[in-house]
Order: structure tokens, then sequence, then C-alpha cells
């Protein structure tokens, strides 16, 4: 049942209004009484019992929402996240229980990123863990022997395993604040240039080519954190540029904004990842397929990294394939 007072926003206003109409039923009442010729006892009697009714009837709707909220409060104290309030109240109370439910809202979301970390943790663990054992068991018991190939696979295992902890302290590090940036104003020419000759190393049928317009291009920000960002998004683009084909790195300067760009020749993002692809350990079907995919926490450091300096990163699709990486950050001058 609504409460007629329930569109009023201020709660001052609606004890204004129960106390006004308490104070005209019990004068009313009285002088129903005086022309009755009821005694002053009785008049009193029953002008404070009908005050008192009417204003536990109207306070009741008031402070419906608090006794929810106690409740509820109780509930998500005790673990149970799914709990919410329900207020149609426009006042201090109605806007404390939308804030209530927004809270328990974001508990819940962190709550199952939660869980999704611990499962994507364990699962990325364990391939390289059960990998190692085995291969060690095989040794031990004399099933194989130790020969450089073999001893090359364990310790591409184990890097695989030193990556993904590193990522995690690194991702740990971003989200508490805990790795503070040392900005300095630099070429953008020199910061393409140091990536795709570092990239070119480690993927020699690929072509990479640095477009800076102008030359002089310079760029505020920590130079090793955005070394890291374009790095990772051009070791993607490498990681699924067909032989022969190249990787383009660009960086101009427009409405006070330096953007920098990524684009490659590759099967692109489809539309509905193209959101989620900076999710802490979420890969793509085409990622998902290929050995050499990587651990799902490159784009997700990459995103704290640039939104730190103030600047937005986004995934785009190219016409006919291929994907364009963004990202937006604020000029020095």
């Amino acid at each position: 049942m609504a409460n007629p007072l329930d569109e009023l926003s201020s709660i001052k206003v609606k004890l204004s209004i129960v106390i006004v109409a308490a104070v005209v039923v019990t004068l009313a009442v009285n002088e129903i009484g005086l022309a009755l010729n009821f005694r002053a006892g009785f008049r009193a009697g029953v002008a404070a019992i009908i005050a008192l009714g009417m204003v536990q009837l109207m306070a009741r709707g008031m402070t419906s929402p608090l006794r929810k909220m106690e409740t509820a409060a109780t509930q998500l104290a005790n673990g149970d996240l799914s709990v919410r309030v329900s207020s149609h109240s426009a006042d201090e109370v109605g806007r404390l229980a939308t804030a209530f439910n927004h809270m328990a809202d974001e508990l819940y979301e962190l709550d199952r990123q939660r869980r999704d970390l611990v499962a994507n943790v364990s699962h990325e663990l364990r391939t390289p863990i059960s990998a190692l054992r085995a291969t060690l068991e095989n040794v031990v018991d004399g099933v194989v022997e130790p020969d450089p190939a073999l001893l090359r696979t364990m310790l591409a295992q184990i890097e695989r395993l030193q990556r993904l902890v590193s990522q995690l302290l690194d991702l740990s590090r971003l989200e508490s604040g805990g790795s503070p940036l040392h900005k300095i104003t630099f070429p953008a020419l020199d910061l393409l240039e140091a990536v795709a000759d570092e990239a070119s190393l480690h993927s020699p049928d690929v072509e990479f080519d640095v477009v800076v317009e102008p030359k002089d291009l310079d760029v505020s920000g920590d130079p090793e954190r955005l070394h890291q960002v374009i790095a990772n998004l051009v070791e993607n683009a490498a990681r699924f540029t067909p032989e022969g084909a190249g990787v383009h790195l660009r960086a101009f300067e427009q409405d006070e904004t330096v953007t920098f760009e990524v684009v490659d020749d590759g099967p692109g993002i489809p539309s509905e990842s193209l959101n989620r692809v900076f999710e802490r350990f979420y890969r793509t079907d085409e990622a998902r397929s290929t050995d050499e995919g990587g651990s799902g926490l490159g784009l997700a450091i990459a995103r704290w990294i640039v939104e730190l300096h103030g600047g937005k990163i986004r995934a785009e699709q190219r016409d006919p394939n291929g994907c364009r990486m963004v990202v937006e950050l604020p000029s020095p001058s």
C-alpha cells in the first residue's frame, strides 16, 4: 500500500505534516466533544488515541525502509549478497535505500569477479604445473631422457608461470595504487620505434612500420608504463597477423589529445567481444584456440595504465578484416 507522503522529497516536511495533522485532529476532536458536552478527560483521551493512531499509520510508511535495511544489512553481513531493499519513497530514506541497493550490487559484482579470478588463476596455473609434473615424473622414472629439447619445453612452462605471476602482481599493484607513475614529456617517435624494434626480434616474419605526425610529437606520461601498453598491443597484433603482413603503429595529435593506434590485418575481434577484451582473463574464441594465446591479463593491465594517465583505450574492427587498438592520452601542451 503506497504512503500518500511518498512523493515528498524531504523527511522534515513529512514529519512537519504529521505533527500538524495530529494537532488539527486533536483540536477537531476537542471541538466535537465540546459540542456534545463530553467531559474534558474523555475528550483528551479520545483525541490522543485518534492522533496516535494516525501518527503510527503515517510514520510506519516512513520508517518501513529503515527496518527493511536493518534486516538486509544483517543478511548482507552474513554473506547473502542477493538481498535488496524496496522503497517507493522520494525522501532521504528512499535515497538511502537506493544507495544501499547500489552498494549491494557492487559487492555482488566484486564477489563474482573474485570467484572468477580464483577459477581463472587456478586454470592458468594448473596447465603448466600439470605438464611439468608429468614430464618430471617421466624423467624420474626413467621413461624419458632429460635431453635439451625436453629441458627447453620445461623451461618454457616455467617461463609461462613466471609471466602469469608477474602479471598478477603487476595488476594487483595497479589496482591498489601501489605503482605510482613517473611522468615526463618525451618523443612519441622514440616510444613507437623502441616497441617496433623489440617486436621485430620476437616476430621476424611480420613487418612493423611506424608513422608519427608530426615527427616531433611529444607525449606526457610514464615512459616505462606506456611502453608496456604499446608493446602489449603490438605483441597481440603480431600474434594474429598472417605471415608476410604487417602491423602499423601510428601516433598523431588531435583536439588536445595524443592518439596511438596499433593496426593489424589479422582475423579481428568479434563485435560482441570489443567491450570485453579488457576484462581480466577474457580471451576471444580465436585466442583460446591457439597454443600461443596469452594469459588474458595483458589488456587488463594496459587499460589500468591508460586510465591512470587520464586516458582511454578501446578496440575497433577494421573493414574487411583486422583490428585497430586505440589509446588516447591528454596532450602535454
